[in-house]
């Protein structure tokens, strides 16, 4: 009887997640409730949000009538938007009554911020929570998605006589009819893996059932002696460290004379739903590192993580370090977090209430699919992924240009359930890593086991793995750790070639036996430097070669690692 009851709770909210995206609504309740509760017992908070609202309302009041009469738009005390605010960026909304309504609207913004922040009693989780979900929908009615409150899309729909929104329309029905079909987003068919991505040269030289192993082909007469093994996140295809020539860090790095490998992770499906954080460990990195080890023999591996990819790599290195096992001569992290104690706006979604929610939904599927996994990333940036698309390709009637990166997102994967779930259960909200209770056979592991130097990389806009947080491997490493700071969000930041404009970054490197320095201070005392990171990372690792040397074999057959296929093999198509 338990058993089918059990069923039946899945089935519902396996049913009710697909009305919702994924979302709990018993965890969105529940944090309304503890907000509005607290603030119904807070008659003094009450009382200064209401006097903030009436002498807000007054300035704009003044704001109004003074820009009515003398046209000054710098007249009254109102307050102008962020500089990060792009949808009030158009010089249009400058002129009156639009200037009024963009400010009716940043008062309203305010007022709610105000409201869902510093409430007595309410716990931090939810507090974040209901300010994000008040962000939402004010997003969703700001002046800026409607023709007759913007002034860019009124002008141009009058300008062109409605063509603008046929034009969009159009838009709309092709995009509707792609995800119906599902097909990617209009513009990916102009990239291709193979043919315009993922084409530096190279051999896929190891497969298991969770990776294949591509080595990269020297374009360098000499190479330096020890190799580098790229591990990116199992949620991602691997080649957005290999997109067009241009922008690959890949082939950067093998034109620096260093020996690539890189893994490039199987797609899951529901005959994966029982594969787990070990097996990727097992059968991805630790396969990886037996197939190096023939083919580049008896030379430590530089190892480098991306994203998730890197808190695998970090709990793998812990692990080998704890057992003895000397195979890596440097870690590199990329935007990989390994304390979730501040996991930014990530956190949002992820509490029991909503886990259990996603655990009934996988045990249906068998995997976490693409799509849920994306609707909560473009939540996090909602003005610049999901509404400002939305003016753009459907009021104003212009087609997003398509671009490599964009392609790349278009190009997603599913994770295992039985995986995700143990990394959200006790990587993320249990923080079992930085704590030193993470298990790997049978035996805790701690990430100051780890003597290799570490290199790592936060970027400054990240919405995924927020710097501040990633910076907290100075906290629990007892080795020396560079870090870099560099402009950007979670992807723009790490492709971020040489060459490209408007870039800059800051680095820094605390060893092991001198005095730990704050996020804010390492902040404050480094200053920023143009242009990219990644000549400093191929420095930094040259920094710790011996003499350049002859470029290996591809492969080892002999051993059992023949070349199987051209890069970038088989599974990034699937």
């Amino acid at each position: 009887m338990i058993g089918s009851t059990s069923a039946i709770d899945r089935v519902f909210h396996y049913t009710l997640a697909k009305q919702t995206g994924g979302i709990s609504p018993a965890a969105l309740a529940l944090c309304y409730m503890d907000w509005a509760l607290h603030l119904s017992m807070a008659p003094g908070t009450r009382l200064q949000l209401g006097w903030k609202f009436f002498t807000d309302t007054l300035a704009l009041q003044r704001y109004a009538l003074a820009t009515l009469t003398s046209g000054d738009l710098s007249a009254g005390d109102c307050p102008p938007p962020a500089k990060a605010d792009r949808r009030f960026s158009h010089e249009d909304w400058q002129r009156y009554p639009f200037n009024v309504i963009q400010q009716s609207f940043l008062v309203w913004e305010n007022l709610w911020d105000a409201a869902t922040k510093n409430v007595h009693g309410v716990s931090k989780e939810h507090e974040q929570a209901v300010n994000f979900l008040a962000r939402q929908m004010l997003d969703m009615v700001a002046p800026s998605n409607f023709i007759a409150t913007n002034p860019e899309l009124l002008d141009k729909t009058v300008r062109e006589g409605g063509f603008n929104l046929l034009r969009g329309a159009l838009n709309l029905a092709e995009d509707k009819q792609r995800d119906a079909a599902g097909l990617p987003p209009a513009g990916v068919e102009e990239f291709k893996v193979g043919k315009t991505l993922a084409v530096t040269p190279g051999k896929v030289v190891a497969r298991t059932r969770l990776m294949e192993l591509i080595q990269y082909s020297p374009t360098t007469a000499k190479v330096h002696p020890n190799p580098v093994l790229i591990v990116p996140a199992w949620i991602m295809k691997y080649y957005i460290l290999d997109l067009s020539a241009q922008n690959s860090l890949i082939k950067y790095m093998v034109d620096q004379g260093f020996t690539v490998f890189a893994i490039s992770w199987k797609n899951p499906d529901e005959s994966y739903a029982d594969t787990g954080m070990d097996d990727y460990r097992r059968f991805g990195i630790l396969e990886a590192l037996k197939a190096i080890s023939q083919i580049v023999p008896e030379r430590k591996v530089h190892a480098l993580g991306y994203c998730l990819g890197g808190t695998l790599l970090s709990i793998a290195a812990a692990a080998m370090a704890r057992d003895g096992d000397d195979r890596l001569k440097s870690l590199t992290l990329l935007a990989a977090q390994t304390d979730f104690s501040q996991p930014g706006e990530l956190e949002l979604f992820v509490n029991e209430s909503q886990l259990a929610f996603l655990e009934d939904m996988m045990e249906e599927r068998g995997y976490l699919s693409s799509a849920q996994m994306a609707g909560a990333f473009q939540l996090l940036r909602s003005n610049d992924l999901i509404w400002s698309h939305m003016i753009h390709d459907y009021m104003l009637g212009e087609r997003t240009s398509m671009m490599d990166l964009m392609a790349w997102n278009a190009d997603p994967t599913r994770m295992p359930a039985r995986m995700h779930s143990e990394y959200l259960r006790d990587i993320f909200m249990g923080n079992q890593l930085a704590e030193g209770r993470y298990h790997v056979d049978g035996r805790s592991i701690a990430l100051r086991d780890i003597t290799a130097p570490i290199f790592v990389v936060g970027t400054e806009t990240d919405h995924v793995a927020p710097w501040r947080s990633v910076y907290q491997i100075n906290v629990l490493s007892d080795t020396d750790v560079t870090f870099v700071l560099t402009s950007g969000g979670h992807n723009a930041g790490i492709v971020s070639e040489p060459g490209r404009k408007h870039r800059h970054y800051r680095i820094a490197t605390s060893r092991h036996d001198t005095p730990y320095v704050g996020p804010e201070t390492w902040f404050r005392t480094n200053t920023p430097k143009d242009g990219s990171w990644w000549p400093e990372w191929a420095r930094w690792l040259r920094a710790g070669s011996n003499e350049a040397v002859q470029p290996p074999k591809t492969g080892a057959p002999k051993a059992g690692y023949p070349a199987l296929c051209d890069a970038p093999g088989t599974y990034v198509f699937e």
